[in-house]
């Protein structure tokens, strides 16, 4: 696949590849996605809007370059804006692959950094040279005018222009907490709302702070994702159980929306409320809200490439990702769909059969 170098949310002739439950594989057009989901279905998005979580400096210790791309922390609140999980990179920009990128200086605990108006310490080395805890000085106030100021979205060398927040913030985009862009959600606008609701399809949203899509360093990527918080309202949760009551499903989308609900279910029933999802989606993973999902067309190896093995086995991903090759479609946050149903087997409740109730695991909420 190649990657799409253009940052459009919507381009004209965007693609989706449907993969269906039964193994059949389908080309169709993203703007028609409606027209792929059934009467009584549930489309569910993360609101997150995207920080500019890439901040520039210097590691004042040395006066060496430092980029600091923010890539974690365990709040949505507001006010919880002074300590971040960090990568960080020497000299450079997003011009450079992230896997060529110079390393950091040193770092150790107590180092400060200058990150144009903003000042922070290093709280904690994780492991890893280029993955740190930090925390910012001042109020929460002056923590977010100066990520307002100095910070860029989260960029890659495959996108040459610089981005700008509004390139990185969907159409329903919401709180600020997300530190790269729930791209899955680009494939949104009035139009495709619009077509829902004309066809008796719900639509909900949940936050998420969708994480970092690559570290440029193997170590690093196999941690992928990491821990993220989120919240899903009561009224979703509504929406989910009355989709469950009327035999509709639950489409998610984007990996960030499935990893929240299943998260949030993974006790007896689906909770509405904050959370952190601190588990992997994978092969062994059996859905507990999620029958769909839409999704960017992610490369094998990838985190969100693994949490698809979730969805279906290695042999029909296989066929899909070798679709994905033969025709050409775009890859990376601008690039082109898919659409993946679940396969029955995937689904918890469904090892015995295929007509099992997903709603017994999702409580008796009215």
């Amino acid at each position: 696949m190649k990657a799409a170098r253009l940052a459009r949310q919507r381009p004209r002739g965007a693609r989706l590849l449907v993969v269906h439950a039964d193994g059949r594989i389908e080309h169709a057009q993203r703007v028609r996605l409606a027209e792929q989901l059934r009467p009584g279905d549930l489309l569910v998005a993360n609101d997150a809007a995207t920080l500019p979580a890439s901040l520039t400096g210097f590691h004042l210790r040395s006066g060496a370059p430092i980029e600091v791309r923010l890539a974690g922390r365990r709040s949505l609140a507001v006010d919880a804006v002074h300590e971040f999980t960090a990568i960080v990179f020497g000299a450079g920009d997003h011009r450079t692959r992230t896997e060529d990128r110079a390393a950091p200086p040193p770092l150790r605990a107590g180092d400060r950094l200058a990150l144009g108006p903003l000042r922070a310490e290093v709280l904690a080395t994780r492991g890893h040279p280029r993955l740190i805890d930090l925390r910012f000085e001042g109020d929460a106030d002056t923590i977010w005018a100066g990520l307002a100021r100095h910070g860029r979205p989260i960029q890659y060398a495959h996108l040459a222009a610089p981005l700008a927040l509004w390139d990185v913030w969907t159409r329903v985009a919401a709180l600020p907490v997300a530190f790269e862009p729930p791209s899955a959600g680009f494939v949104l606008d009035w139009s495709l709302l619009d077509a829902l609701r004309a066809s008796d399809i719900g639509f909900a949203t949940l936050t998420h702070a969708a994480g970092i899509s690559s570290t440029g360093d193997a170590v690093l990527d196999a941690r992928l994702p990491f821990d993220e918080p989120y919240s899903i309202p009561a009224a979703t949760v509504a929406a989910i159980h009355a989709t469950r009551r009327r035999g509709g499903r639950v489409v998610a989308l984007g990996t960030t929306v499935t990893r929240a609900l299943e998260h949030a279910a993974a006790g007896a029933e689906l909770r509405a409320g904050a959370g952190l999802a601190d588990q992997r989606l994978g092969p062994a993973t059996r859905l507990r809200v999620v029958d769909a999902i839409v999704s960017g067309t992610h490369e094998p190896g990838s985190s969100h490439h693994e949490l698809l093995r979730a969805f279906v086995d290695d042999t029909l991903l296989a066929r899909a990702s070798a679709e994905l090759e033969r025709h050409g479609y775009l890859t990376h946050e601008f690039g082109d769909s898919v659409l993946i149903e679940a396969l029955p087997r995937r689904r918890q409740g469904n090892e015995a059969t295929a007509e099992s109730t997903p709603s017994t695991l999702l409580g008796s909420h009215p």
